[in-house]
């Protein structure tokens, strides 16, 4: 395997956390235009962040990439990653 090789594996592996986290950010970003204190680029990076925790994560447990279990859990967390931080800047606002 060559280099070139192991860089789209790895673009190949982290493309659906950072699309995924992307698509909420971007959404949450609409649905509380007025709300958010926090810059949408901070948000997507803490988003996408815990999303590879995620596939990483799913990798370590489940010893095989792809799996639907894993990618449910990478919804869960990037959506729970928006919420909290929409909600928490909200209450201090």
């Amino acid at each position: 395997m060559t280099w070139d090789d192991v860089f789209w594996h790895l673009v190949n592996f982290s493309l659906p956390a950072l699309m995924i986290s992307l698509g909420i950010t971007l959404w949450g970003s609409f649905q509380f235009r007025r709300q958010s204190q926090i810059r949408w680029l901070w948000r997507w990076l803490l988003s996408a962040f815990g999303g590879l925790a995620v596939l990483v994560g799913g990798v370590v447990i489940t010893g095989l990439d792809g799996k639907m279990a894993t990618y449910g859990a990478l919804v869960l967390v990037c959506a729970t990653v928006e919420w909290a931080l929409q909600m928490r800047f909200k209450l201090r606002g």
